[in-house]
């Protein structure tokens, strides 16, 4: 710890920038130190993007979450699902179900930031006020993480899936560190080697720069394993604070299909 803190010090007084200075920490956080703990259990190979014929217009990515608890197989999903597909410049979502807490949530892909915009601002909030609960939503700008997350095959961007998920994890670290400064080619090896691992896709906080992804795990336990104990410590090294949860793929799958669901083609 004081090697790094000395290390920025060092940086300041060559005059580096404080955007140079988080690049430099955050490629020695998501790098070296993780990169000699983990086993290649996931061979590039096995992620290697494949693209599919149809064009890929994906723009802003959407991650809704509503504070509520209800059983998938009782949600009124082909309804909500209807009014979806009439909003401006959506092109799919993959349904979440929040393991063990039975909240209701997606992760969506728009053709422009600017309708990702008026998705939450118009059109969710209406629908979380139906069932008269909060709710969450983040936009994330999809443009800039395309490579990172073609290099973890991410279905988003035309990759297709190997096998069906069985469980979604979601990540969102507290920092502010623009997306060209994320050192993913050195992040993306340790995480290919997690156990578990199917796709992953970056996810980069609009307005924020918050950094996180939406992960596909073959298994809920790999799932579980990744959030509760290895991504912690990713957010210890971070010194930041960070959101987590994990989603049950099996029992949104019809739901998702009938969305288009990249995870499900």
């Amino acid at each position: 710890m004081t090697d790094k803190f000395n290390q920025k010090t060092r940086q300041h007084a060559a005059g580096l920038s404080r955007r140079d200075v988080l690049a430099t920490s955050a490629k020695a956080t998501f790098g070296g130190a993780l990169a000699l703990t983990l086993p290649a259990a996931l061979s590039r190979a096995q992620t290697s993007p494949t693209q599919k014929d149809i064009p890929m217009t994906t723009k802003a990515f959407v991650y809704t979450e509503v504070q509520i608890s209800v059983p998938f197989a009782d949600a009124p999903w082909r309804e909500i699902n209807k009014k979806i597909k009439q909003q401006s410049g959506f092109i799919n979502k993959t349904w979440l179900s929040g393991l063990n807490t039975n909240s209701l949530g997606g992760i969506y892909a728009f053709d422009s930031i600017e309708n990702a915009q008026k998705f939450v601002t118009g059109y969710f909030p209406e629908e979380a006020a139906g069932f008269g609960v909060a709710h969450n939503t983040r936009i994330f700008d999809a443009t800039i993480v395309k490579e990172a997350s073609l290099d973890l095959g991410s279905p988003h961007f035309g990759v297709r899936p190997k096998t069906k998920p069985g469980a979604f994890v979601y990540t969102e670290v507290q920092v502010n560190l623009p997306f060209e400064n994320v050192p993913w080619q050195d992040r993306n090896p340790v995480l290919r080697a997690t156990p578990g691992l199917i796709a992953k896709t970056w996810l980069s906080g609009l307005h924020t720069n918050t950094v996180g992804g939406i992960d596909a795990f073959d298994t809920v336990e790999n799932a579980k394993a990744f959030a509760i104990e290895a991504f912690p410590k990713t957010a210890t090294k971070m010194n930041a604070a960070f959101y987590t949860r994990v989603f049950d793929a099996g029992l949104t799958e019809e739901a998702s299909r009938d969305m288009s669901s990249p995870f499900y083609i």
